[in-house]
């Protein structure tokens, strides 16, 4: 089962491209847990995490978050930012399995 944890702001924003992602994996067969937090909450949880995708306003703790990351062996990147526009679960999606 892949997992994969979305950071955002309030971890409200979020809320609609994890039911998106979790569709489209659904749609392929693939098992995944796919959750969102604030970003006061993230660190605590990349521990259950085997990657770590974070809204485009918060790209600025990009840098921050990977080095809390890299205590678990896992990538931090942002949400490609039409993805997250849009809406896109498959293409937020892909880009979490290219991370992994």
């Amino acid at each position: 089962m892949k997992k994969i944890l979305l950071a955002c702001s309030s971890g409200m924003s979020t809320s609609l491209l994890v039911t998106k992602m979790e569709q489209h994996a659904a749609s392929i067969g693939e098992e995944a847990k796919i959750w969102a937090v604030g970003q006061d909450q993230a660190k605590a949880e990349m521990a259950n995490a085997d990657v770590v995708l974070i809204g485009p306003q918060m790209s600025f703790l990009k840098k921050e978050f990977q080095t809390e990351a890299d205590k678990y062996g896992i990538k931090v990147d942002v949400i490609n930012m039409m993805a997250y526009g849009m809406a896109d679960g498959k293409k937020a999606y892909e880009q979490a399995l290219s991370l992994m």
